[in-house]
């Protein structure tokens, strides 16, 4: 049955699956029909239509016209959009009441300042845990609330995507009351439609309307019919949304003075339903769950498309486009729902595939067939009641009552399996993924000693579990009786508590049985949860066997048998968190609060964390404290999705501390006061010991339980309570956040190591088991779970799982600000025990629990253990699909990783550690019918792991390994890993000064750059040029950066473009002169020289550029610059600044050369040779640098016609220098593939040297090149740094870096037991084309008597950096970064007075000068780093925009007084091309972004010759439509008087809320944007500056579009979907406009990504010249 209200009455259907959820009242006279007329202008019901059910008909109508709806409607009135719709974010919330709490704080500010809009909806929402189900707490509100409630529910995720509104993660929705509601009795019209949209914007995407419509015909009699079109919509009062990882509750208030509902009624409204609103919703106890929800028994399905009504959402991405002439909406705009509740009011309700079957239990028990039926019924019953509803049964005669009764109950699901020992697993499984108790039904004998393993192991992890184990009667024990052992306290003190029933009696009380499953459900569940246990014996009959029984023993049992409840209730008053401040707490918890706040090198540490609530806690306790966060694999917070920009000062995870601590350095220093744990049971061992051994002064552990869990015996002070409860009087605690060393430099440590570990994965080609460990992460979605197995698995996964990884885009977009950037992963695994049994029961009975898509990792030996847990995985019992990943090494890895593998025979070792064997996997597959895929390569493992998340069914991975590779890589890594902690911790001990004073891990300031351009003569032409000349002048040009900090030390660096790098110099001087201003006063990290990445992190963070985007020179010259500056600081060199000088100089002041580490401080240098002339000739020059002591040749080959002719060269060499000297070459990219192996077959015999060439200056810096020969060192290959004919200065700076390769080298050979190889000759035999410098002294290269061989010496090297003279003939010219002129313009035009500051920079170059206009909120400043770049060519001016900065303007009246009135778009137009012509006299081009954009084009397409071109970044030619233009302009005067009225700091952060600004968001420079867009300083100015300049009052410009033939270029963000359309829109036309996508950014690519804009700007400004 199912009652839907229809404007004056309420009539009820009979539809399947469908329930009323009101009795029905007596018929009234209706009024008036509802629906009685279809759609004609809307098409959004006929897109909603589906075939009703043949059983489908009229029933009597119930009820008559509702009262009490809350809100107003939303129907009439105006036709613009609501004035006001936003969105306030609230920080996250630790409870649902603390989020109550939140909310009304958030709405008595709303009074105090209260918006000044006319009509308006305004939402504020609250992060929660996503614990929080959103019909769980729909379930707990009264019927007293007045207007409607509803919820919808998806089990099939086909929800929205990111550009609907929601996203895939949607679970629930649920909402009570109207804010604002639309409902109509006859069609859908679009008039109505428009009335839903007005209320519904972008700007806040997530405000959404909820409604029903009908959706086919139903005709019972004349006075009775409706007809398709009816609705009702409305805005949810208070909703509660389930978005997978997190939950949000929101509550909205609506008005609309037109239609007579003002904003005091709209809050008076609101605070009514929250104060009656129900509020409690305790994570555990599931009121909803286990009654409502069909899909918790899935004993019936809907089919699609058989109910009359559908439950229909629709957002602001549902809007029609009108400006196509299109006014209705299509399925994929409006999203409807199969399984949702619906009341309207008090008097109805209506539900579809919502409601359970109702069970006529009075009459059932009645008529049970004996007394054991009876009893086995009331068991099954009451574990219903108790929310106990998934049985594990195993075969057996003894429990056949138990087992028919729970196969036959409505409301269980059961599975079965012949092994007990599984099925047992399988019930912990449930337990911990549901957190509720599962049912194990046995069979008598040793089936009930199967079950203890797993007993042990929920009773040792606190895994709520009940054991009905079925037994022989007293009189057939001891007697010899078959099956018949001592099942009477079985399980010793493994269990909670241990009951025998009698055997079945009509003489005893059947209140009994129900009274023993109470209590044992109750010890089960309660503080510490555990397994219990209850024995059942049973006599003949054991089958249905009809035998009487008294029916008097159900004496006392009429109530239970009329309600649902079960018999006795155990309750606890909720616990409802205090509200008293931090200062009213006395005694031990005072004492344990101040311990927290005055720590100085406290350490958080999470273990395992088995529910959302515990999770979500300690992630808001992360945040609070901002300790540094050490998470065990099991918190559920090692493996984290980012889902907006992580702010790394409040979250300091340090996911590597275990392999930090392989460095004995970093064991001492890491010495934490305070400890505080959440949860026990850490799974890294050396992390155990390390506490162990650094005897912090307070050891705070918090767990639910009671038990001891100190096996150190370090915790002083051991917290029993639930997580939340602990979190919470701390949130309320003042914890000043600290900028410490301790904090900063456990980061630095964490972030060195990760790079190292991936670093090490990744450059390894085989598939490793950590790479396994890092994949997985990636494979894991929003609805899914992982479950890990013990031994290897559990290790790899905590050491080298990857600790953060990205949401899908869709879903940052409704994530972004929930105040949290991370969430986490639930994560399970059975560490109770620690064994290696039932994992894969286990990890079923989770996936079942836990309703996630579960990733089993497993090993192969712990997956034979339960091979009988594949029939249970085969049953595909009401679970989602699961991917089994097994690690095949044949046997038990983790020995080869233990003492025992270096002290044990290998025979042994295979027989008795690794037990190994050839068992296959797939036949064990194959014989269970389950899919298997074998993988051998990353690649594969990739595909794998995505065909089977996109599956639906199980599938399983087996990862072919090899204990012996996987023991060498894991030592490999370690090592690595561990050296990587100690170069890390030396360069921050010798690095940072402690009486400097700063932030995090910064050192100094940058004061000043400079820049000096350079000419230098080279003696022949480099061996990169593409044609040779007569000339005798051949010459190198590039550029000199000096870098200087605030305390006086400078650096120099060099930069050098060539030309077949696809560099220039004019490009390169573009974004040098950007650096130079940007760079003043950013702070310089003394990570820096750990080259791991530090470089490309600082140059996001610190200077918002992409690293990418950063030419390889400029960079290399960057890098080099600043290196140098950090040794000069430090009275260094760069080497030492790169080198772990502890062992450096330890050999040094030995005395004694160590081969490994140190043996002379020499570069070796190989010699460069072009193959001109005959193969002779070339044989001679070879002969000649072989006397000069060059041991190593590079030959230039690919210069002739044919490879042939350089194979003959190469045989010539060798035949007259034999092969004493290696020989190198080098084709340049010239030979094609055919011709590369061509020359590679006939030169085989030649003894040719294969080497990795590093060019830094190509590469784009040292950072770079360091990645790049890590790798080659890695796979054996020889990594050689090259130059590129620079000076002395980059020369000098590559000597000190291939010295630092070098030992690298070394240290990698002696880590691997490899043996060293002879010294390696580097490519900077360049520097005999130099016949002048740059500096006064040229770098020496000679004959070296000890090494044999032309080389530099390191030390001359560093010296000629530290005390550089530059030669000031080759000098050309220098930049300091020039002065900006900065002025105002004022004048009189048109009856307008304006006054426009303006920056101005650069010197106009053949009369080109370009006009900078910003968008809305911008100021001429915005533009000036651009314009520093783009002034080597051309004069940049910049000018505030009306009502920006310092710009005004104004009508002047008759009297010659500013009126202040607002100006029209051509008004201002015609001023700004007067002030255009003051500045300028001769031609310009235009580049504008967003509103200066539109400014711009218009300007290009109607002014004539004034305009040479225009750059259009993120602009738009106008609004087509004239009724959207109307409404376009209404929002902007709404927002314009919003901006009045609430100050700019409102309005900011209303205004950069949308989504249009994600990406924005995300960048790392946008906090100091907004606090830029502070300094306007009248606001009233750019208020009208905002209406006046609305897109919706710009005439369009798309037709002249079509005829314009000046020359544009557009530019808009990769991310920026809306104006990349309408650029693809704009490229038509009589010529073609080039368009540039920036990638990786959003609206505002000139913001986000600067230098592409520079490129592509300064691009289109050369290709004007040459028109």
């Amino acid at each position: 049955m199912a009652g839907i209200l229809l404007h004056n009455c309420t009539i009820a259907m009979s539809i399947p699956n469908c329930t009323t959820l009101r009795k029905p009242i007596p018929r009234t006279s209706i009024a008036s029909s509802f629906l009685h007329s279809s759609f004609q202008k809307c098409t959004l019901t006929r897109v909603l239509h589906s075939k009703l059910s043949p059983n489908s008909k009229m029933i009597k109508a119930m009820g008559t016209e509702p009262s009490g709806l809350s809100g107003f409607s939303g129907l009439g009135g105006s036709d613009l959009p609501v004035e006001l719709c936003e969105t306030r974010r609230l920080p996250p919330a630790l409870t649902f009441r603390d989020a109550v709490d939140k909310l009304k704080m958030a709405i008595e500010e709303l009074k105090l300042r209260p918006p000044c809009s006319r009509s308006g909806v305004l939402r504020f929402q609250v992060p929660l845990s996503s614990s929080v189900k959103a019909f769980d707490w729909l379930a707990l509100q009264t019927y007293s609330l007045e207007g409607p409630q509803f919820g919808v529910h998806r089990d099939d995720y086909e929800c929205y995507t990111s550009e609907k509104g929601l996203i895939s993660e949607m679970l629930g929705v649920a909402g009570i009351g109207a804010a604002v509601y639309f409902r109509g009795t006859d069609s859908f019209s679009s008039q109505e439609l428009y009335s839903i949209q007005r209320f519904l914007s972008l700007q806040s995407p997530s405000v959404r309307a909820f409604g029903l419509v009908c959706q086919s015909p139903i005709n019972e009699t004349a006075v009775m019919q409706h007809e398709i079109g009816s609705f009702y919509f409305f805005i949810p009062q208070i909703e509660v949304d389930e978005l997978g990882n997190v939950s949000i509750m929101a509550g909205t208030l609506a008005w609309d003075v037109l239609l007579h509902y003002s904003f005091e009624e709209a809050v008076n409204a609101l605070e009514l339903s929250l104060s009656k609103m129900v509020y409690f919703v305790s994570p555990t106890k599931r009121t909803f769950s286990s009654k409502w929800l069909t899909g918790d028994n899935q004993k019936s399905d809907l089919a699609e498309g058989k109910s009359n009504v559908k439950m229909v959402c629709l957002s602001a991405y549902a809007h029609p486009e009108r400006s196509t002439g299109a006014d209705y909406l299509t399925l994929e705009q409006a999203s409807t729902f199969d399984r949702f509740y619906f009341q309207l009011s008090r008097g109805s309700a209506y539900s579809q595939n919502m409601i359970d079957t109702t069970l006529d239990l009075n009459s059932s028990v009645k008529e049970c067939s004996n007394i054991n039926s009876l009893w086995a019924s009331l068991i099954v019953e009451e574990c219903c009641r108790l929310g106990l509803k998934f049985f594990c049964i195993a075969p057996g005669s003894r429990s056949s009552a138990l087992a028919v009764s729970a196969a036959s109950h409505p409301h269980t699901t059961c599975i079965s399996c012949f092994d007990e020992r599984s099925l047992a697993f399988h019930a912990v499984g449930y337990a911990r993924g549901s957190h509720k108790p599962a049912v194990i039904i046995t069979s008598s004998g040793t089936a009930v000693s199967n079950l203890l393993p797993a007993v042990v192991e929920a009773s040792y992890d606190c895994v709520p579990v009940l054991l009905l184990t079925a037994d022989r009667p007293p009189e057939l024990q001891d007697t010899g009786a078959n099956q018949a052992i001592n099942q009477v306290n079985h399980f010793g003190s493994f269990v909670r508590c241990s009951f025998s029933l009698p055997p079945p009696d009509d003489r005893l009380p059947a209140r009994m049985v129900l009274t023993t499953i109470d209590s044992a459900v109750h010890r089960a569940s309660e503080t510490p949860s555990g397994p219990v246990h209850i024995n059942c014996p049973f006599r003949e009959p054991l089958a249905s066997i009809p035998t009487k029984w008294n029916i008097g023993c159900l004496k006392g049992l009429g109530m239970w048998l009329l309600r649902e409840d079960p018999f006795t209730k155990y309750l606890r008053m909720p616990q409802f968190l205090s509200d008293k401040d931090s200062n009213d707490i006395l005694g031990d918890a005072k004492e344990v609060l101040d311990i927290i706040q005055f720590a100085n090198q406290g350490l958080l540490l999470i273990g395992n964390n088995n529910t959302e609530d515990e999770i979500w806690a300690a992630l808001l306790l992360a945040k609070h404290l901002s300790w540094p966060v050490i998470p065990d694999i099991l918190s559920g917070l090692r493996l984290r999705k980012i889902i907006a920009a992580p702010e790394e000062e409040d979250y300091l995870f340090v996911d590597h501390l275990d392999h930090a601590l392989l460095a004995d350095s970093v064991r001492r220093w890491a010495q934490p006061d305070v400890v505080v744990q959440i949860g026990s049971r850490l799974t890294s061992k050396r992390i155990a010991q390390w506490l162990e051994d650094c005897q912090p002064h307070s050891y705070i552990v918090v767990d639910e339980h009671p038990f001891r869990h100190d096996p150190s015996h370090i915790i002083t002070h051991r917290i029993q309570c639930t997580i939340t409860e602990f979190v919470d009087p701390i949130l309320k605690l003042h914890c000043p956040v600290k900028t410490s060393k301790w904090s900063s430099w456990l980061q630095a440590l964490n972030m060195a190591i990760a790079w190292e570990i991936r670093f090490q994965i990744d450059s390894d080609e085989s598939l490793t088991e950590p790479y396994v460990a890092q994949v997985i992460s990636e494979a894991l979605s929003g609805d899914s779970a992982l479950f890990v197995g013990n031994s290897m698995v559990i290790r790899d996964a905590d050491m080298y799982g990857l600790g953060w990884f990205n949401c899908p885009s869709g879903s940052k977009c409704e994530k972004w600000s929930l105040g949290l950037p991370w969430v986490g992963i639930r994560i399970a695994g059975n560490r109770g025990a620690s064994g290696i049994d039932g994992l894969l029961s286990t990890a079923v009975g989770f996936a079942i629990g836990s309703n996630k898509r579960v990733l089993l990792v497993v090993g192969d030996i712990s997956l034979l253990h339960d091979t009988n847990g594949l029939a249970i995985l085969n049953q595909r019992v009401r679970r989602k699909p699961m991917t089994i990943l097994v690690i095949n090494n044949h046997g038990g890895a983790i020995f080869s990783l233990l003492p025992v593998a270096d002290r044990t025979r290998s025979s042994i070792l295979n027989n008795y550690f690794y037990t190994s064997h050839n068992v296959s996997v797939r036949r064990l597959c194959e014989a269970h019918r389950l899919k298997h895929v074998q993988v051998r390569t990353k690649r594969e493992l990739q595909h794998a792991l995505s065909v089977s998340h996109q599956g639906l069914t199980d599938s399983i991975i087996e990862v072919a390994s090899s204990i012996k590779d996987n023991a060498a890589f894991h030592r490999v890594v370690q090592q690595s890993a561990g050296l990587a902690a100690e170069h890390a911790l030396d360069i921050l001990s010798r690095l940072s000064k402690p009486e400097v004073s700063m932030s995090g891990v910064s050192l100094c300031k940058i004061q000043s750059m400079e820049y000096l351009f350079y000419r230098i003569q080279l003696c022949s032409p480099p061996t990169y040029a593409t044609s040779k000349t007569n000339s005798k002048m051949f010459n190198r040009e590039g550029y000199v950066l000096t870098v200087a900090f605030e305390d006086g030390s400078t650096g120099i660096g060099e930069v050098a473009p060539v030309d077949i790098h696809k560099e220039d110099l004019l490009a390169v001087e573009e974004q040098l002169r950007f650096l130079l201003h940007i760079t003043k006063g950013v702070e310089i990290s003394y990570l820096l020289p750990m080259l791991n990445g530090s470089f490309s992190l600082w140059l996001w963070r610190c200077l918002g550029l992409p690293h990418d985007t950063v030419s390889p020179s400029v960079r290399c010259g960057l890098e080099m610059a600043i290196l140098n500056a950090l040794a000069a600081r430090h009275g260094s060199n760069m080497l030492e600044i790169l080198l772990d000088s502890k062992k450096y100089f330890k050999c040094m002041n030995m005395g004694k050369a160590d081969p490994i580490i140190y043996d002379r401080q020499g570069v070796q240098t190989a010699a460069l040779l072009d193959s001109d002339g005959s193969p002779e000739e070339v044989a001679q020059h070879v002969a000649q640098l072989a006397e000069e002591g060059f041991t190593t040749i590079k030959l230039k080959v690919a210069r002739r016609a044919n490879p042939s002719e350089d194979v003959d060269v190469v045989r010539a060499i060798r035949q007259r220098v034999g092969y004493q000297i290696n020989l190198r070459v080098d084709a340049n990219r010239s030979w094609t593939y055919e011709e590369a192996v061509y020359f590679g077959s006939s030169v085989k015999d030649c003894a040719l040297q294969f080497i990795e060439v590093i060019k830094p200056s190509l590469v784009g810096g040292f950072e770079n090149a360091a990645l790049v020969a890590r790798w080659a060192q890695q796979h054996g290959k020889m990594a050689v740094v090259s130059g590129a004919f620079e000076s002395s200065i980059c020369l000098s700076s590559f000597v000190q870096f291939a010295h630092y390769l070098d030992l690298k080298s070394r240290e990698i050979c002696r880590m691997r037991n490899q043996q060293l190889g002879p010294a390696i000759s580097h490519g900077l035999g360049t520097f005999r084309w130099l016949s002048d410098d740059v500096t006064t002294e040229s770098l020496k290269f000679c004959f070296h008597p000890n090494g044999g061989a032309v080389e530099a010496s390191v030390d001359d090297a560093g010296l000629l950096l530290r005390s550089c003279q530059l030669n000031h003939e080759a000098i050309q010219k220098s930049y300091k970064d020039e002065q900006l002129r900065q002025y105002t313009l004022a004048g009189n035009f048109d009856g307008f007075s304006y006054s426009f500051n303006v920056w101005d920079t650069g010197i106009s170059q053949d009369k080109k000068t370009v006009i900078f206009l910003h968008g809305f909120l911008g100021t001429g400043e915005d533009w000036v780093p651009i314009m520093k770049a783009l002034s080597t060519s051309s004069r940049c001016i910049s000018i505030d925009l009306p009502g920006h900065g310092k710009s005004q303007i104004q009508r002047i009246s008759k009297n010659g007084r500013p009126q202040g009135l607002a100006f029209s778009f051509e008004e201002f137009v015609e001023v700004l091309l007067k002030l255009i012509h003051e500045i300028a006299p001769e031609r310009v081009v235009l580049v504008g972004y967003s509103m200066g954009a539109r400014i711009a084009l218009y300007m290009a397409l109607q002014c004539g010759e004034k305009i040479a071109g225009a750059v259009i970044i993120s602009g738009s030619p106008g609004i087509k439509d004239p009724e959207l233009r109307r409404i376009r302009a209404a929002q902007d005067d709404a927002k314009a008087d919003y901006l009045v009225a609430h100050g700019l700091k409102s309005f900011l952060k209303s205004w950069y809320s949308g989504e249009l600004w994600l990406s924005l968001r995300c960048h790392p420079h946008f906090e100091r944007t907004t606090r830029r867009r502070m300094q306007h300083g009248d606001i009233d100015a750019l208020a009208r500056a905002l209406s006046a300049l609305s897109v919706g009052r710009q005439p369009p410009m798309w037709e002249e579009m079509k005829t314009c033939k000046r020359p544009l270029l557009l530019i808009v963000g990769e991310k920026d979907k809306k104006f990349k359309r309408i650029a693809q829109q704009m490229k038509t036309g009589e010529i073609s406009r080039r368009t540039v996508e920036v990638p990786k950014c959003g609206h505002a690519p000139h913001l986000e990504s600067p230098l592409c804009v520079i490129t592509a700007i300064s691009k289109f400004l050369r290709e004007l010249s040459n028109i």
